[in-house]
């Protein structure tokens, strides 16, 4: 359990991160002095409901407190996303179950394996569950407390269902698998657990989640359907990148002259650059917070439903093309290991090939809603 010596803005967090950014990328996961600071941002607490002392916060304040993060160090606000929307899954637990997982405080971190491990065996019996099996790309897990990992289980009428399962730190092993070329610093390993009792109370159904029925809260961060904040913790993190690398990258070449005397800014493929990309990341920043604040004011309407996912896919999508302009305009310069431009070009593109961020399933989803509202 970590101790908030004193609180620290998203801004401060986001220096500390900055700070240690290429230490997080080569380690593979973020030090201790990054996931303090996250935590010292209150980003663990941001979503745990009040009766547990968290804020229960809004989407559209964690979404720019997480790209606030980002403009320093996309892999830890990747994992400050992760913490904070912990809390929003913890608060589906039963109320004992809820008890357990913040005893310590509402700064207890939480990571999250919550894809279904394919090889798991989930066995219930009157002692509660038994959990074997292998959790790959958990992101933040080395400064977690506790772990939220999804498995498919038999159900009473001989079929398959969804649940969540909390497992504290002393109940999990990690085997360091994490090897991508972008948000290096997540620390995304591999969970492992070896005939692991869960009690009744750390488990739920993910239809709960899905739906947005949490238990003991009314809070709107509690109650939002799944599907309209689940891209949020993905593209906000590297919109937050997006942003630092284009001011680096302005600031930079702006101060550049070519071979000739003549300054870089007059350019006008340097112009055309800069504009474009700009305008890309104004775009994809003007299509999460609207996501965001939808899922914190409702109505959830099948409009919504359909649209806010869209909206993080196109987010993604414009925040990958504005990366690969600074990128190619930024020429070999740009690519040196300890540019923001090159770091944030692997970032956004990791990240926009998280399944929550596919623009097809995204479109097909949207497309149907749309013909049948026609």
């Amino acid at each position: 359990m970590l101790t908030v010596e004193r609180t620290l803005t998203a801004v401060e967090a986001r220096d500390v991160a900055a700070a240690h950014a290429l230490a997080s990328e080569r380690g593979r996961r973020l030090p201790s002095e990054v996931v303090e600071a996250l935590v010292a941002a209150g980003f663990a607490r941001r979503l745990v409901p009040a009766r547990w002392g968290g804020a229960a916060g809004s989407f559209a304040g964690l979404a720019e407190a997480v790209a606030t993060v980002g403009e320093g160090c996309a892999s830890a606000a990747w994992c400050a996303s992760v913490y904070a929307i912990a809390g929003r899954i913890g608060a589906h637990l039963p109320l004992e179950g809820q008890a357990e997982l913040w005893a310590d405080g509402p700064d207890t971190v939480i990571a999250s394996g919550i894809v279904p491990s394919p090889g798991a065996r989930v066995e219930q019996d009157a002692e509660g569950w038994l959990l074997t099996g292998e959790w790959p790309f958990t992101s933040g897990v080395h400064g977690s407390a506790w772990v939220i990992v999804g498995a498919l289980v038999a159900d009473a009428a001989g079929g398959r269902e969804f649940r969540f399962f909390a497992v504290p730190r002393e109940r999990f092993a990690i085997r360091p698998t994490w090897a991508n070329v972008g948000l290096g610093g997540t620390g995304s390993d591999t969970v492992v657990l070896e005939g692991v009792r869960v009690p009744e109370h750390l488990t739920f159904r993910y239809d709960s989640l899905l739906a947005g029925e949490p238990v003991g809260s009314t809070a709107p961060a509690h109650l939002a359907p799944y599907k309209l904040v689940n891209g949020l913790t993905f593209v906000a993190p590297v919109l937050g990148a997006a942003r630092g690398a284009l001011r680096h990258w302005t600031g930079w070449i702006g101060a550049k002259h070519d071979v000739t005397g003549r300054p870089t800014r007059e350019r006008a493929a340097v112009q055309t650059a800069l504009t474009r990309a700009a305008s890309e990341v104004d775009l994809a920043g003007l299509l999460v917070r609207r996501a965001a604040e939808a899922a914190d004011t409702g109505p959830y309407s099948a409009e919504v439903l359909a649209r806010s996912p869209r909206d993080f896919a196109v987010a993604a999508d414009l925040l990958a093309a504005a990366a690969e302009r600074l990128l190619r305009g930024g020429g070999a310069r740009a690519q040196v290991e300890d540019n923001p431009v090159q770091r944030a070009w692997r970032d956004v593109y990791a990240a926009a090939g998280h399944v929550v961020l596919q623009f097809d399933a995204a479109a097909a989803a949207y497309a149907e809603y749309a013909f049948a509202a026609v």
